[in-house]
């Protein structure tokens, strides 16, 4: 276990990716996101992420995305990229490149193709990856969110990689929606940094001594967020918290990222903001008009447009 207080304790956006119209990443546009955040209320930044679209991404443009964002002196010290792939040369090859650019950490996904895959099996992977990169900066967080990987982290497997790499696995970013599973981890693992994948959960687990949030809905709600963070221990923070979960539950009723990416068009004017991926798709005119309306009734604080 880790004795170092969290290198990513606070609000974390997982970043969304701007496009361009031929659905190529804007590197321009994603810089000045990742800007905007950080200046509203963001402690770090989690690119190429679940909400940033990594896995429509080639490899070649996740590392041309790291490098872009390090080389427009985005701070290295507040990057989070995501660098887990099935492949495990790919694997090492993405973390190799973030760790060299300056990164501060990184977040994995398990190798999520085969399902049912052993602890050992893991255990095995994870071990390999750690061992060719081969950098003492290394700090490696793990990504459970098994509705999506379908492949979880058993609290023995997360012990098995403590005692194998102390201080080079720091901490997991839960995006279950199971707060017992976090404040669980907190109570297990003494130093282990525990991050949300869900605003709603933000509270509970600061007050149990969690590290803070990795959330999608950081994107526009960090100001609230940060709220949240900052006075966690007072009362003022339950209310704040209500307008948390009230964001992340609007922008979860429809395609997240899809609804994210409307919500930020309409913040900036930027109508590119709307591109996207498939099989991922735009919202229609009239879903979009009621997923903006009901964002109004949060209460939520809405970033300025850069």
């Amino acid at each position: 276990m880790s004795d170092a207080p969290p290198l990513f304790a606070g609000i974390n956006a997982a970043v969304l990716t701007p496009l361009k119209d031929d659905l190529s990443p804007d590197h321009t546009m994603l810089v000045r996101h990742c800007r905007w955040l950080l200046d509203n209320g963001c402690d770090g930044l989690g690119i190429l992420g679940t909400t940033g679209e990594a896995n429509s991404f080639s490899m070649r443009e996740r590392i041309d995305i790291i490098e872009a964002v390090v080389k427009a002196d985005v701070p290295t010290d507040r990057l989070m990229p995501g660098t887990g792939c099935c492949s495990l040369t790919e694997s090492v090859t993405l973390t190799r490149v973030a760790l060299e650019a300056g990164c501060k950490g990184v977040l994995m996904l398990p190798p999520f193709y085969y399902k049912n895959v052993s602890d050992d099996g893991l255990f095995a992977y994870f071990s390999t990856v750690i061992e060719r990169v081969a950098d003492p900066k290394a700090r490696v967080y793990l990504y459970h969110f098994p509705q999506m990987s379908a492949v979880p982290f058993s609290h023995d497997l997360i012990e098995r990689l403590l005692r194998a790499f102390p201080g080079v696995v720091r901490g997991v970013k839960d995006s279950s929606g199971d707060v017992a599973n976090m404040k669980a981890m907190v109570a297990r693992f003494p130093g282990f940094e525990v991050y949300t994948g869900s605003d709603e959960f933000l509270l509970p687990l600061l007050r149990a001594g969690g590290a803070g949030g990795i959330t999608a809905a950081s994107n526009i709600n960090c100001r609230v967020g940060a709220k949240v963070f900052a006075g966690f221990k007072s009362p003022e923070a339950d209310r704040q918290q209500e307008i948390l979960t009230a964001t992340r539950r609007v922008t979860t009723s429809v395609p997240p990222i899809s609804g994210l990416k409307e919500i930020m068009a309409r913040i900036t004017g930027i109508a590119g903001w709307r591109n996207i991926r498939p099989p991922h798709l735009r919202l229609a005119r009239e879903k979009a008009d009621e997923l903006y309306a009901k964002l109004l009734t949060t209460g939520v604080e809405l970033p300025k447009a850069a």
